[in-house]
């Protein structure tokens, strides 16, 4: 009790004479209280706190008023109430949401504001359900196509994952609710997720697949969750070398780390590396935990016998305590925390800028797009101009309180045209775990669509893929990169009848497009939530300029794509491991660095108006190891109507003593402009980003040498190389 007395006899006098600043001193504040609460709790209460007590909660400590924790899935909305004991929906009727874009949409506008505010209104959401922890966002990195659940990730570019994951965080966090960042690490595919190893060098681990999870660390995020799979033989949930040494030693995490429910695969490994809260064990979201008593966890009875025995130290209890106390009391513990809305406008609002800055204009021969309001005849083709893109897709699916169709956005936009719809093809209803045909006749579909775009003035096409299994689903990958339910065929026959047509892909993945030669604009639409159906036609009739770039490459085939180029080994794997070949060389990367040409490029998109890059310049042409290049350029909008562009810079080392890609993107801006009006823009790249990951020396190192700088507004489309020189002699 003295030694207490002392400790807080000390903190008010630092506080009282200005040597602790208000943050660090509450900081400090509730660390004692944290000190205080452990003391008190017996190894039962610890013990309990550290595992699930049902589908989505953690027990508390009646007793000494310490709350359970909540959680809900997310990341594009808060998810409806499940029951307490099985997976079943709760049939609340107070828990439809608002719906927002798929983190695919939110990278592709190269937005970080905009990340802010996505993150701000979920976060909302998320505080008025009484949700303590949302879990998401995820920033595993787009290494294939046929990945499942690519739609809730930021793309194939750590730069980029990194750079918009932060303020997503910081919006969520903003209202007392912590944001979880998802899959630690690796999980890069849903087939064998369970229990396929792993293998990928360091400088991949390093460069590649945790810079956007460091990013989140460094930008203060609460909780972070396991991936499924193991790497180098040791499960993620509990991987000595990813979690201890990594996140919470070099990194310095100080929040609390769960497992993806039914993750955790072994007592004194979650114990001892790293694991503090186990979730769904027994159950993987398919059966029921009946069968698997909570007490029978991991880090339940059998965690308090090792401890009890005293094989593990009361010590490693106490540390999964310490965290999980101090995320309650940044949230449901928090002091002035606010109370949270749902279904304002403002969220609707934000759901469709997203939406609107997401969409990209991948091509639009003739500029077919923008579609004047005007007396004609629009004919609408395709399922996904009506179904519901909030229902399935696993753990991310939405209850909303509306969602708008594309077809009813162009019904509403368009009232002087006559809109007909057919549905063209069918699919059949999303169901987790197994997929369910289609009853209903694809030739008489077919034939249904071929009457309709007769006669027509344009033709909209919205096709893509859809939120069933082995499709944009967890749980399974896609089976191929075509279009599924013999999209191709049709695109190509309604073309052949009518030329004015434009394709809009619903997905959140990349797809083969064969046949986009035969029609005039191809855009990509995602899972744009509630205000789907709006935003698609404030770009398709001009209301808003397109400026969304793609966060990911469409490669034209398959093989194409580095993790396929290298065989089954690399994709899938063998059912027991699987090793990443292409190393270093994901996404445009590869493309870039074998000069293989993609369908549409990384951080390509179009717009409806005209931007031109100029006098782009670096500061100097030679640079110390500790300074930072600053890039300067004009952006003129040299055409009719307001647009935004996204200036991107990539740096590349010339002859690289190690592999190196091409170029990566190393900094980006993006700017909105007044038709006729330019700005002057500076973009800064510290040379400390330049470094790669020496495996010899497990360290960063930095290269002296040439670089090249690359100033463009996509991957694949460089307006100016710059050579420039880094040394360490400078003067």
């Amino acid at each position: 009790m003295k030694k207490r007395t002392f400790k807080a006899t000390i903190f008010s006098m630092l506080l009282m004479f200005g040597y602790l600043s208000p943050s660090i001193a509450q900081t400090t504040k509730t660390e004692q209280k944290i000190d205080e609460i452990i003391a008190q709790l017996t190894l039962e209460e610890k013990v309990a706190m550290c595992h699930a007590q049902s589908k989505f909660t953690s027990a508390g400590v009646p007793r000494l008023g310490i709350p359970e924790i909540w959680m809900s899935d997310g990341p594009h909305g808060v998810r409806a109430e499940i029951n307490w004991d099985n997976w079943g929906y709760a049939g609340w009727t107070n828990d439809s949401i608002t719906a927002f874009p798929a983190l695919t949409c939110l990278a592709a506008t190269f937005n970080e504001d905009l990340s802010k505010e996505y993150g701000v209104a979920v976060g909302e959401e998320a505080r008025y359900r009484k949700k303590d922890i949302l879990l998401g966002p995820g920033v595993n990195i787009y290494r294939t196509p046929l990945n499942g659940r690519n739609f809730e990730y930021m793309g194939e570019d750590p730069y980029l994952a990194s750079q918009m994951v932060v303020p997503y965080i910081h919006g969520v966090q903003s209202n007392g609710v912590a944001a979880c960042v998802k899959h630690f690490v690796a999980n890069n595919q849903e087939k064998w997720r369970g229990h396929i190893n792993v293998e990928l060098s360091d400088r991949a681990l390093h460069e590649i697949y945790l810079p956007a999870f460091k990013s989140a660390v460094d930008g203060g995020v609460w909780s972070m969750m396991s991936a499924y799979n193991q790497i180098r033989g040791q499960y993620c949930s509990h991987n000595e070398y990813l979690v201890n040494d990594i996140l919470k030693g070099d990194w310095g995490f100080d929040g609390v780390y769960l497992t993806d429910w039914g993750a955790a695969h072994n007592t004194k490994q979650s114990a001892l590396y790293g694991l503090d809260i186990e979730m769904g064990t027994g159950t993987n979201g398919l059966t029921y935990s009946e069968k698997n008593h909570y007490e029978n966890y991991y880090l339940a009875g059998p965690f308090k016998e090792i401890l009890n025995s005293g094989e593990v130290s009361e010590d490693v209890v106490n540390d999964k305590v310490r965290r999980i106390l101090r995320l309650m009391y940044r949230t449901s513990l928090a002091e002035n925390k606010p109370l949270g809305s749902i279904n304002t406008e403002d969220h609707h609002d934000v759901a469709r800028r997203v939406a609107q800055e997401g969409i990209v204009l991948l091509q639009n021969e003739g500029n077919f797009f923008p579609i004047s309001d005007k007396k004609m005849k629009i004919a609408v083709i395709g399922e996904n101009a009506t179904r519901m893109m909030t229902i399935g897709g696993g753990s991310s699916e939405l209850k909303v309180e509306y969602e708008i169709s594309p077809l009813q956005g162009i019904q509403e936009r368009f009232k002087n045209a006559e809109v007909v719809y057919t549905m063209g093809y069918a699919s059949g209803p999303s169901q987790y775990g197994q997929v369910i045909p289609s009853t209903l006749d694809a030739d008489s579909l077919k034939n249904e669509a071929l009457k309709a775009v007769k006669g027509a003035d344009v033709v909209l096409f919205f096709g893509g893929l859809n939120k069933s299994h082995h499709q944009d689903c967890e749980d399974g990958d896609r089976l191929t990169y075509d279009l599924p339910f013999g999209q191709p065929e049709l695109i190509e026959t309604l073309a052949a009848t009518n030329s004015n047509i434009g394709v809009v892909l619903i997905s959140g993945n990349a797809v083969a497009t064969p046949w986009s030669d035969k029609v005039k604009t191809v855009m990509q639409g995602w899972y744009l939530g509630t205000e789907t159906g709006h935003a698609v036609a404030d770009i398709i009739s001009g209301d808003v300029t397109p400026s969304g770039k793609l966060p990911f490459t469409f490669p034209k085939k398959l093989e194409d794509n580095a993790a396929h180029h290298y065989g089954e080994m690399s994709y899938p794997g063998d059912n027991v491991n699987e090793e990443y070949k292409e190393g270093i060389l994901v996404g445009y990367r590869w493309h870039d660095t074998k000069k293989i040409t993609p369908a549409f490029a990384f951080g390509h998109g179009l717009s409806y108006t005209e931007f031109k890059l100029e006098n782009i310049a670096s500061d100097k042409k030679s640079y110390d190891v500790n300074d930072t290049i600053e890039v300067t350029c004009s952006l003129n909008n040299i055409g009719d109507v307001d647009g935004a562009e996204v200036v991107q810079v990539y740096v590349g080392k010339h002859k690289s003593i190690v592999e190196r890609a091409t170029k990566e993107l190393k900094a980006y801006q993006k700017v909105s402009l007044k038709k006729l009006s330019s700005e002057k823009l500076n973009l800064s790249i510290p040379i400390s980003s330049l470094r790669y990951y020496n495996e010899n020396k497990s360290d960063w190192e930095l290269e002296e040498g040439e670089y090249y700088i690359y100033v463009g507004n996509a991957s694949d489309n460089i307006s100016k190389k710059i050579k420039v020189s880094i040394t360490s002699k400078v003067n």
